[in-house]
């Protein structure tokens, strides 16, 4: 299990400098980590065994497997439930063909592991790129104030390069906070993308999947429909065709065993209630950042709680002082800088402003 999952404990450290919030974190660390963690166990044989065990009278049980599992495999939705399974059929949806009967075809399952890390590294983009748009820029306003023991001289004199940056570049920030709010956009549009996404690849049944799990729950069990089984059927049929003695074509069925499904449906079960969660907290990330934009209120009071120990008539001075784009610095800077030298900064930055100090 460790061999399995030691290439994803890279992801698990965490950064020295903090240049976004926790929600951001969710998309391109959490997510991330869930997705290729799932990737690996899918294609982890000491777990499942072979993917996919076919049993045919004719064939050899190698080919079957591997033409089954390139072809595709199919069962019959409509006799889901309508027929005893053991007496009727021998499993759900497996029975001969008969006419008006819908065939679904399961073509997904060989495609699984590549779609999981296709979707982690959509879920890194936007990480990505704030990471090039910040270029660092965080980390050398820091400064190694983050470090609570430092010398008092290197204290007040790194403390003092900060004051004079932000007097010099004050205003000068709002496109460095815009393109971290694109980021969080592009998260929301990402998530919901991804739903849509795996619904398609799943043949239209992943955006009710979870909430089809939960309504077979509270069913009576003789009228439960498993929607899982829909989806990810364990048992399924296959059709080879080959020449017989007399050159002519025989057609033969096969009944085919996909033990990966047993995972595979935990997977998306999981991931149906993460994705829906995950869009939700996103959403309301972004109408907290849309008051946050739109109200200077907001932002003040933001500040004084990042800036507690400070004043709060110089942390208010402060705010006034700074547009969105410096609140949004000063904020990242109070989440990564010890919260006394913190206070001094702000205390240093009001009478800057004040013109106690030459600006």
């Amino acid at each position: 299990m460790f061999d399995v999952f030691g290439s994803v404990k890279g992801l698990l450290k965490l950064d020295s400098v903090n240049i976004d919030n926790n929600i951001f974190r969710l998309h391109y660390k959490a997510t991330v980590i869930v997705l290729i963690a799932f990737s690996l166990v899918v294609t982890s044989r000491q777990y499942i065994g072979d993917p996919i065990d076919c049993i045919v009278e004719g064939v050899p049980g190698n080919v079957m497997d591997t033409y089954c599992w390139i072809h595709s495999t199919f069962t019959i939705p409509n006799r889901m439930a309508s027929e005893v399974v053991g007496k009727h059929v021998p499993h759900p949806g497996v029975r001969p063909q008969e006419d008006g009967d819908t065939i679904r075809y399961h073509k997904y399952y060989q495609w699984v592991c590549f779609v999981l890390f296709f979707q982690a590294l959509l879920f890194y983009i936007p990480r990505y790129l704030w990471k090039t748009w910040e270029a660092g820029k965080m980390k050398m306003l820091v400064l190694d104030l983050n470090c609570p023991i430092i010398a008092e001289d290197t204290k007040n004199e790194r403390k003092k390069l900060l004051v004079d940056y932000f007097a010099t570049n004050l205003h000068n920030h709002n496109f460095y906070a815009i393109r971290f709010f694109i980021c969080e956009v592009l998260n929301f549009i990402n998530v919901i993308g991804q739903i849509y996404f795996v619904d398609f690849f799943l043949g239209g049944e992943f955006t009710t999947y979870g909430r089809d799990v939960i309504s077979m729950t509270e069913m009576e069990p003789e009228d439960r429909i498993d929607p899982m089984a829909k989806v990810f059927p364990k048992v399924t049929k296959c059709t080879f065709h080959k020449f017989g003695p007399s050159g002519t074509t025989t057609r033969i069925d096969g009944l085919c065993v996909l033990p990966l499904n047993i995972v595979n449906e935990k997977i998306y079960v999981f991931l149906w209630f993460w994705f829906i969660l995950l869009a939700v907290v996103t959403g309301l990330a972004l109408l907290y950042r849309l008051a946050v934009v739109l109200g200077s209120q907001a932002r003040m009071y933001l500040l004084r709680a990042q800036a507690r120990l400070a004043p709060r008539s110089e942390v208010e001075l402060v705010a006034r002082k700074c547009q969105i784009g410096d609140w949004f610095v000063l904020l990242l800077l109070g989440k990564n800088i010890d919260p006394l030298v913190y206070k001094e900064l702000i205390c240093d930055l009001a009478r800057r402003f004040e013109g106690k100090e030459p600006v």
